[in-house]
This record gives C-alpha cells, structure tokens and sequence, in this order.
C-alpha cells in the first residue's frame, strides 16, 4: 500500500518461507507479525502466490480489512454532497453508527460523549460510488489468461483488484457478467476488502453470440456438452426457451440478484457482429417472467435499434450499452420507463488493446457515445453510469477518469448525481433479491455509510475523482474506515 494510507486495524507483514526460493529472498528480512490470523495468512499466501505468477498485478491484501469502529463516529466541520442535491450543504454534523447514518443534522450535535470525533477539514463529504457495469473477474487480467488460465487464478486476481476498486471510491459495483458469487461471499463476511457486489452470474447467451468464447474444436455441442467455460459460470448458452428458463434459475440458485442476458453482438466476442439478434421476443420475455417470479429484473446487452426494441416489446428493465440506438428507439426507451445503463466510450483509451474486428466493432461503438446521451437527454431517459472497464489492470484504474468523460453531456452535480444516488435507485429494482436493503448512492439518515472525504470540491473540478489514490482521504464502507489520511 501507498505510504501514508490507513487500511484496516491490523498490520501484516507477510513472510511464506514455504512458497520458493525467489519468495524467501523476497521477504527475508519481513516476518509474520504476532496477531496475524490463519485468514489473513492465506490471503496473504494466496496474494504473494499470484504476483510471482502474474509480476504485473500488485499483491492484494496486505491487511485484514477492518473491524467496526469500537465507538460511533462524528464527523464535523465538512461540505456535504448527498447524492441528490445539486449544491453543496454546510454546517452540518454526521454521525455513523454500525454500519449506517443514525444522525445528519444542523450544527453541533447534542452530545459528544462517546463518540470518536473527526475533524473533516472543510473537505467534501459525498456517497461511495456506484459502478453499474462491473465485471469482477474480467478486470484484471488480459482476456488470453482469463480463457487459458485456471480458474482460481482468474478468483485470486479478482480479490486483489476488488481491493483497489473500493480504495478507488467505488463503494458499489453490480457484476454485469461472471462468477462473482464467491467473491461477494468472502467481502461481505471480511475475509477480504472489496465493494459491495450485486451479482448477475453467468451471461446467458445463444449459440455464436456475444459470450460464447467456445472454441471452433468444442463445435458442435449438444445439450448434454458443457464447456469448461460454462462449468466455470463466466457464460452459460441457451438456444430454446426451456433452457433459457434454466439457464436463469441456476443463476437465482447461486445467488444473482439479478439476471444478464445477451441481446446482440460484442465487442470482445470475435465471431459476433454487432448487428445479429440472439434470443427472440419469446425467449426474452421468458427471462423475463423468471426473474420476475424472483422478485427481481433482467438486464440486456444490446447496441442496435433492433436489439433494443425487441428487449423493450419483451419486457426488460434496464438496457445495457444502446450506444447505435436511433430516435425512435430512444422515444421508446422514455415511453417505457426503461433504465439505460450505459458507459462514456469516448477514444481507444477506454479500452483494452484490440485488433481486427474487434477493433473496427469497438471504434463503431465509441463513434455512437455522443449519440446516444443526446437522445438520452432529449428524451428523458432514466440514465446510470457504469464503465465495463475489462481484461487490464492498468485500464481498471481508469474507473473514475471515465466518471469524467460524462462532463460533455451532464453537469459535475449530475454527473456524481448519476454515479451515487441514481444508481442507487436502479439497484433497488432487484427486489426481493437485494441483499443489501438499506439506500445506497446518499448520504441521509438511515443509509448505509458508505462515505468518501474528497480533497477538494468535485462539484467544481469533477477531474479530483480520476485522482482517488491523491484527493480522496477518507473511504468509508458499511461504516468502517478502509482509509484514513486525514493526519498523514
């Protein structure tokens, strides 16, 4: 961890004279220190494990996250964004207690007795923030050793840049495709340091669409074939109704909260031109109806005009991308109600290095970015922010940098507006299946307190948030610090 940065209340110094030779030179001169637990020692092999494997990715875990503040917090003299309001408030103390917000008010509070008090400094207070198209398990790693590694090396990366995903300011993400499952497991039982998951599970696609990274050796496949990628739960195929329906209910069985279904052609997927039709409007709807009798929704990949009508004849909630949309689609889209939960592709920067047709399908997409936020605004379509940052570690840090990129189109309030509290209200749409019941993305009585203390003001200059490493000094989760600098 950077020098200067708190994390956790525990300090681990990992030493595994067991791992190797070039382990033991490593951190000879380290040693384990007394208090560290059996669960830190595994993180911490695991994570020293996958830098030797992998020198380019960072070890993860240094630290056990932290345990809850033995006191309430109170936190005074700081200018509060709430993730609703335009403007920033003053005067105002803030007191977290367990994991929520029990106290937001005018002035001094009543009482300070009891309380650990933190002087904010004047600094800015907002929401942890909300990325509505994450994929855990993608972002680390380049796509070749997500598709030929061990799938235990694709989980270990993925807790390692959790950790940095959180420290980044992203308090909460929703899993837009991949075996999160566990993942989300271990942060919410404080195994490890990570957001707050809201998982889909697999991708659920059709034969030859967007996800099926089968091989041409595993074709043909008949309905008794699983490929060791579906096995793994990064997609599952269905190409009839029937199977759709189970396709949907394994993912509500291991946990989704709600469900991702592949409506057309990507990117990543080589074989896959942006303009074929996967399920039909049939076939749609039944996912729909399932998730429905989950007490959740269903989200769909899909760029077309053709796509996306027929997601919204069939039914779907939230739209995933709609960069190539037209007018009508839009008209739609508004008429409906229906979420759009898109990301800012602006240049071949927001992507990780591509060739042949992927290449010419992501410039294709990033060309109609503009596009679709003007229909979006002129429409008055609900839309949430997201940035389907996958297959780099360096391009995952680019998650707030992409926050930024939403200045062409929306003020710095709307823009943080839609990163906090708008996604918080799309979150909500899972229903039943909400594992995490309290609001998300504002900062009010009652909510969860999740807080970032920003350096600056990012109502004036939103650039402070491509920043978070430098200008976010407090990052605040379910009421425990993950970091503290306000005294370095």
């Amino acid at each position: 961890m950077p020098s200067g940065k708190y994390i956790g209340n525990k300090t681990v110094s990992p030493a595994f004279s067991c791992l190797c030779d070039k382990a033991q030179a490593q951190y000879a001169n380290r040693r384990i220190s007394a208090d560290l637990s059996r669960r830190g020692f595994v993180a911490g092999m695991a994570a020293s494990m996958l830098s030797l494997v992998l020198p380019g990715l960072s070890h993860a875990q240094s630290t056990l996250p932290p345990g809850a503040p033995a006191k309430p917090v109170l936190f005074t003299n700081f200018r509060l964004f709430d993730g609703k309001s335009s403007t920033l408030r003053d005067g105002l103390h803030l007191v977290v207690e367990g994991n929520s917000i029990s106290q937001l008010g005018q002035g001094q509070p009543a009482s300070t007795d009891g309380k650990t008090i933190v002087d904010c400094g004047g600094k800015v207070m907002m929401p942890g923030m909300i990325d509505m198209h994450w994929h855990a398990l993608l972002a680390a790693l380049p796509i070749q050793v997500v598709l030929q590694s061990d799938i235990a090396l694709v989980h270990l990366a993925a807790s390692a840049e959790a950790e940095r995903t959180l420290l980044r300011g992203f308090t909460t993400i929703r899993d837009a495709g991949g075996p999160s499952f566990a993942l989300k497991q271990a942060i919410d039982s404080g195994m490890i340091s990570g957001p707050r998951i809201y998982p889909s599970g697999a991708m659920i696609t059709t034969t030859g669409g967007h996800g099926d990274f089968r091989a041409l050796s595993e074709i043909p496949r008949t309905s008794s074939q699983i490929t060791q990628g579906e096995r793994d739960g990064g997609f599952a195929i269905a190409d009839t109704e029937d199977e759709l329906r189970v396709r949907v209910r394994e993912q509500f069985i291991q946990g989704a909260t709600q469900i991702k279904i592949v409506g057309c052609g990507g990117v990543s997927t080589p074989r896959s031109p942006l303009d074929m039709l996967t399920f039909t409007e049939k076939q749609l709807r039944a996912a729909v109806e399932t998730a429905g009798d989950w007490g959740t929704y269903v989200l769909v990949h899909a760029y077309t005009p053709e796509s996306v009508q027929r997601s919204l004849a069939a039914g779907v909630q939230c739209i995933e991308h709609g960069h190539l949309m037209d007018d009508k689609t839009a008209a739609l889209m508004a008429k409906n109600g229906t979420w759009l939960s898109t990301q800012p592709f602006v240049s071949e920067e927001d992507v990780a290095p591509l060739s042949g047709p992927s290449r010419e399908k992501f410039l294709e997409v990033a060309a109609g970015t503009d596009n679709a936020y003007k229909l979006a605004r002129k429409h008055g379509i609900k839309v949430a922010f997201g940035t389907d940052l996958i297959f780099s570690q360096t391009l995952a840090t680019r998650q707030g940098t992409m926050l930024t990129h939403l200045k062409r189109w929306y003020s710095a309030a709307q823009t943080l507006g839609m990163a906090t509290g708008t996604n918080g209200e799309l979150l909500a749409l899972s229903g039943h299946r909400n594992p995490y019941p309290r609001k998300l993305g504002v900062l009010e009585e009652g909510a969860y307190a999740d807080l970032l203390l920003v350096d600056g003001n990012p109502l004036e200059n939103l650039d402070l948030i491509a920043n978070p490493e430098q200008n976010l000094r407090i990052v605040m989760k379910d009421g425990k610090f993950y970091k503290n600098t306000l005294n370095a």
